[in-house]
């Protein structure tokens, strides 16, 4: 960071300082007026600035030269100044006349690096990049104010970017890896940075928007009415030989628009992760405020999940293709598809300190587990939408979202107790299935009458198996009758049947469909103030059927027919709501309360009974914005909310979690309320370029849905009851960013609190959970010469459960480096160490190192690439997790060092 510094020092040392300020006609400041400053010989443009909101700009120019200082901001004429700068500062004010002309917005967008436009900022994209960003990602990096986080997701004032569109376009809408991940860098032109976005243009300024981010790009002319992206291959060597295929085509035009991915490799980058796929949403949205969660589970059945996109082996095919048709002047047709399948093998050291009833931390129960695991996921993805516009007081949307998938995983680890070592084998399939329609209207009557229908249906149906083998009773005291607890071999065996190896086997399954509707009336009262009247539903049928048998030695099958052992429930979810909010503006401030008023209805039908539920409830809310600036903003969240559970922690007869937890569902289950403040804080200064946003959350979870626990060794039975003892919720993020000429900063930290309220063997257990990150980051970004990314982050991660208290720290000091030489060389290069440690001792040290040399002549469209990746051939790295029944650290085997060679073709 020195180095960076005595960089800064230097470049700052032969420039001069430009100050001043723009008024208008009447003498009032103009905040956000663009200056740019052009050598006067060349007409080159050297430096620009913006100004803030006492009107003060500041650009600094080489000395000894004359220049040519242009200001223009929208509405007024531009104006120039011609001056000559020596060794001293230069002051220099400028008063703006308006003018109606409104193409001087056109021309300041070409020009200038950053514009700001009400709520949307256009970056332009070459004022930022090098000439050494390769995918999106590189570019969106060096943009004051945006983020790319570590999953390739886009955030933007520390909010995820819902939607990324191109030209106007949706690209993959739902996700905004896919974007940056792919799209080249050098089609950029633009890019759009869209906050409190609203697509529905009858809808802005009615709804609350803040959370809602966006952006669009814009390419470059030679990109449009053409084909463009590249197409790679490469085969390299290491344990054994590898292969790398990316064919990526792009075509857009004004009336319609094809993307085509495709990703095949063995080296271990995974374009689309399970996690990407159960998080991707389509682009759908909830469906607003009711103050209803009423959340479908999806049953994963505790399927190994990748760590930092590593493993043991990972082989990969990935394709997906996007396509948007202006069908006519009033329909727009878009779609996708998007097919994966990716098989994995894990191997994983892990250990498990169990909770137990007593705060004495010697003597909780301790596992540990020597696993390996094979696991395939076919995962496939579906959408249809189209728009419906056919004048501006009508628009019709219809979306279709289907998500079909194929997932199996057979593990086989050694798990070591105290006193017994014992061999488990497992086995998991699901082949889950849901297609989701949603419907929405906009009806403007007039100026001051709206109408908005919402209407989503989701249809989901799910079939996990679930095997187990182990060498242990599982179970004893359910699966046996316990006549001796020292002894197992004479415990009553029914319906369990005594046999060498114990193999218990479940099926299930769960199918849905839910039904949820919206109608708004926003009757606008005057520029400044709408009411807003909303009737709503959620209707949800659900069916569960679930059965567990044991396959014996000889391969004959023993069916557990008690009920305990078996599931047939029906069960039937509604909500009817009615909502009222009022929003108005007063000076900088926008207030927004609301109050909701539910009847819920539940009915239960299991066992030969039915047990139905119907009540009331009153449920507030209030938004509130304070608008200090135009890029600086305080906004504040309350709601109360009423979590209601669906059929699957409903289910009285036992279900399989894993090989150590059975979970039994309780039908007398009531709801939780839930209340949640959050206070959130944004200022981007264009004057020289600092970014800050904070945001604190706390939630108070009273009567909430806990687990009874039953402990027995590493065994545990849970069945769900609604606590006496409120959950505790608290998380704060901070992030503070500022450019010093061609260098960036960055300080962020993370604070998450937790405390969580629960029965273990009939006796009160409470687990606290504290982490922290911290972290720093550094880098350049010159137009010439290498440039530098270094950093710093430490974790700490706090867990008390029940006494049984742990602390990890994770230190990561890490560099990247961007040089590019001679001609057409370019080397990228990244480098993170981890310590990984108690309190007490190192557990885990490991390096990873990445290295890129790429070759392109100058004009050529052909590239070639030597990579090396975990150069420093590390075998493992380690995680720790928490939650309310145990705490474990891991430790992970990841591929070793692969030398790639791979040529790529641009389009």
């Amino acid at each position: 960071m020195l180095f960076l510094l005595g960089i800064t020092l230097v470049t700052n040392a032969q420039k001069a300082q430009i100050t001043g300020v723009v008024k208008d006609s009447v003498g009032n400041p103009l905040e956000m007026a663009n200056i740019i400053a052009y050598k006067k010989d060349t007409n080159a443009m050297v430096a620009y600035g913006i100004t803030n909101d006492k009107g003060i700009y500041k650009v600094n120019v080489p000395q000894n030269d004359t220049y040519l200082l242009r200001v223009s901001f929208i509405g007024f004429s531009s104006e120039a100044k011609s001056f000559t700068v020596s060794e001293q500062d230069v002051s220099i004010d400028f008063e703006m006349k308006p003018d109606e002309n409104s193409l001087d917005e056109v021309e300041l967008v070409y020009e200038m690096p950053v514009v700001v436009k009400g709520d949307t900022l256009v970056y332009n994209a070459d004022s930022f990049t090098t000439g050494t960003e390769k995918k999106l990602g590189d570019v969106l990096e060096k943009l004051p104010g945006v983020e790319v986080n570590e999953d390739g997701e886009i955030e933007v004032e520390g909010k995820t970017v819902s939607k990324v569109m191109v030209e106007g376009k949706d690209f993959f809408d739902g996700d905004s890896k896919l974007a940056t991940k792919n799209i080249p860098a050098d089609a950029l032109d633009k890019v759009e940075v869209l906050r409190n976005y609203e697509d529905v243009s009858q809808m802005r300024g009615l709804r609350n928007s803040d959370d809602q981010i966006a952006i669009n790009i814009k390419l470059k002319e030679g990109k449009k009415n053409f084909w463009f992206g590249d197409v790679q291959a490469g085969s390299g060597v290491g344990e054994t030989e590898r292969y790398i295929v990316k064919p990526k085509l792009f075509y857009y035009s004004p009336k319609y628009s094809i993307n085509i991915i495709t990703d095949f490799n063995d080296i271990g980058e995974v374009p689309f992760t399970r996690r990407d796929y159960f998080n991707f949403t389509g682009g759908f949205r909830n469906l607003g405020r009711g103050g209803t969660t009423f959340t479908v589970s999806s049953d994963d059945l505790a399927f190994a999940t990748l760590q930092d996109n590593r493993a043991n082996d990972i082989n990969t095919k990935f394709g997906a293709a996007n396509f948007n048709l202006t069908a006519s002047k009033t329909l727009d047709i878009s779609g996708y598809g998007i097919v994966s399948d990716t098989e994995t093998d894990f191997v994983t050291n892990t250990r498990r300190v169990y909770i137990d009833d007593t705060p004495d931390p010697t003597d909780n129960v301790v596992e540990e587990t020597f696993d390996n695991t094979t696991q395939e996921n076919k995962l496939g993805l579906l959408k249809l939408s189209a728009v419906y516009k056919p004048n501006a007081n009508f628009r019709l949307d219809y979306d279709m979202f289907g998500k079909l998938s194929s997932q199996k995983e057979v593990g086989n680890f050694l798990s070591v107790r105290s006193d017994v070592s014992e061999n488990i084998e497992e086995q998991l399939e699901n082949t889950p299935f849901s297609i989701q329609q949603n419907v929405n209207a906009y009806y403007t009557v007039n100026e001051k009458n709206i109408f908005s229908l919402e209407a989503q249906h989701l249809y989901q149906d799910e079939d996990p198996f679930y095997n187990a083998i182990r060498d242990e009773i599982p179970f004893r005291g359910v699966f046996t009758a316990i006549n001796d607890p020292t002894d197992p071999s004479l415990d009553t065996f029914d319906p369990l049947q005594e046999a060498d190896r114990y193999s218990i086997n479940q099926d299930k399954q769960v199918v849905t469909s839910k039904f949820d509707a919206k109608l708004d009336y926003y009757y606008v009262l005057n520029k400044k103030s709408n009411l807003n009247f909303t009737l709503g539903s959620i209707v949800s049928t659900q069916n569960f059927d679930s059965s567990i048998f044991q396959v014996l030695d000889n391969e004959d099958t023993v069916t557990f027919g008690d009920e305990d052992f078996n599931n047939d429930v029906t069960y039937n979810f509604t909500d009817i709501f009615a909502s009222m909010h009022y929003k108005f503006i007063t000076g900088i401030f926008t207030f927004n309360p609301g109050v909701s008023l539910h009847n819920y209805r539940l009915k239960d039908e299991q066992l030969g009974t039915r047990l139905e539920q119907d009540e009331w409830l009153v449920l507030p809310d209030f938004f509130a914005l304070a608008q200090f600036k135009k890029s600086e903003s305080l906004r504040f969240n309350y709601s109360i909310t009423a979590e209601y559970t669906d059929v699957n922690r409903l289910a009285e007869g036992f279900v399989f979690n894993n090989y150590n937890s059975l979970f039994r569902g309780n039908r007398n289950l009531d709801n939780a309320l839930y209340d949640n403040f959050s206070l959130n804080y944004f200022s981007f200064n264009m004057f020289n370029y600092t970014n800050v946003f904070a945001r604190i959350s706390y939630s108070n979870r009273r009567s909430p849905i806990k687990n009874n626990s039953v402990f027995s060794g590493i065994n545990r039975v849970e069945t769900p009851v609604n606590s006496n003892l409120a959950d505790q919720i608290f998380s704060a993020v901070g992030n503070f960013s500022r450019s010093f000429g061609k260098i960036k900063g960055t300080l962020s930290a993370r604070v998450g609190w937790s405390s969580f309220n629960n029965v273990v063997n009939t006796l009160p257990s409470e687990s606290i959970s504290l982490t922290q990150n911290y972290s720093t980051e550094w880098s350049t970004n010159f137009k010439k010469g290498p440039n530098f990314d270094l950093g710093y982050s430490i974790t700490v991660n706090d867990y008390d459960n029940n006494g049984a208290q742990s602390t990890f720290y994770t230190s990561r000091p890490f560099a990247r480096l961007d040089w590019s030489f001679a001609k057409g060389f370019l080397l990228k290069s990244s480098y993170s160490y981890y310590n990984y440690r108690d309190t007490q001792t190192t557990l885990n040290e490991y390096s990873f190192w990445d290295a890129d040399l790429f070759y392109q002549k100058p004009d050529s469209k052909w590239e070639y690439k030597f990579s090396v990746t975990n150069l420093l051939d590390i075998d493992s790295i380690n995680r720790d997790s928490f939650n309310e029944l145990f705490n474990s650290t891991s430790s992970y085997m990841v591929q070793p060092r692969y030398w790639i060679l791979s040529i790529k073709y641009n389009l």
